[in-house]
């Protein structure tokens, strides 16, 4: 981790203007937190990311609020999670609360479908971005089991239709059973 944010507020900015201008769900936030938090910011290096946001997909609730949890516990401890948490979900509330009070006029307005429409267009390609980012960071890995595990995983799930529950429960086992088998390997060896 290449700095630090300098207080709490500088915290609570970041996580609530990612949450302000993320349309489309929490893959979309992603790539987002990515590049503010690691690229722009340094407060957190790439692995570090990947592992809380893979940590964030396979835990219960919404993925932009697990993940900006966990950047702010990393960075804060438990204040600095119930900050960032409570940043990501105030744009939110706020814009919801809003559309319900006029939720009619806006379910009837032409302009404002299609214009949700063609955000969707946007979310697919930020989902795809997501998608490549974290299948080039495994690939610079250059280990051969992380590899066959996210081809595996995908396969699992786009041509054999499995639950992706079960996969991600499979994966973190298998995750943890290669992580404590390398733990337990003292001797030099080439990772597999």
């Amino acid at each position: 981790m290449s700095s630090k944010p300098k207080s709490y507020l500088g915290l609570f900015i970041a996580s609530f203007q990612l949450s302000a201008f993320t349309f489309g769900g929490g893959y979309v936030i992603v790539p987002l937190m990515k590049k503010k938090f690691v690229d722009k910011l340094g407060w957190l290096d790439e692995k570090e990311m990947l592992d809380f946001i893979a940590i964030a997909q396979s835990s219960p609730g919404a993925l932009a609020v697990n993940a900006s949890l966990l950047v702010g516990y990393r960075l804060f401890g438990l204040a600095g999670a119930l900050l960032a948490m409570l940043a990501t979900v105030l744009p939110p509330l706020f814009l919801i609360s809003i559309i319900a009070m006029s939720y009619s006029a806006v379910v009837t307005n032409p302009i404002l479908r299609n214009v949700l429409r063609g955000m969707g267009a946007g979310v697919c390609a930020m989902i795809l971005d997501v998608v490549i980012e974290m299948a080039s960071a495994i690939l610079r890995m250059k280990r051969a089991y992380p590899l066959f595990l996210m081809i595996a995983a995908f396969a699992a799930v786009a041509i054999f239709q499995v639950n992706v529950v079960l996969v991600i429960i499979l994966c973190a086992l298998s995750g943890l059973m290669s992580t404590l088998r390398r733990k337990g390997d003292t001797s030099p060896h080439v990772d597999a």
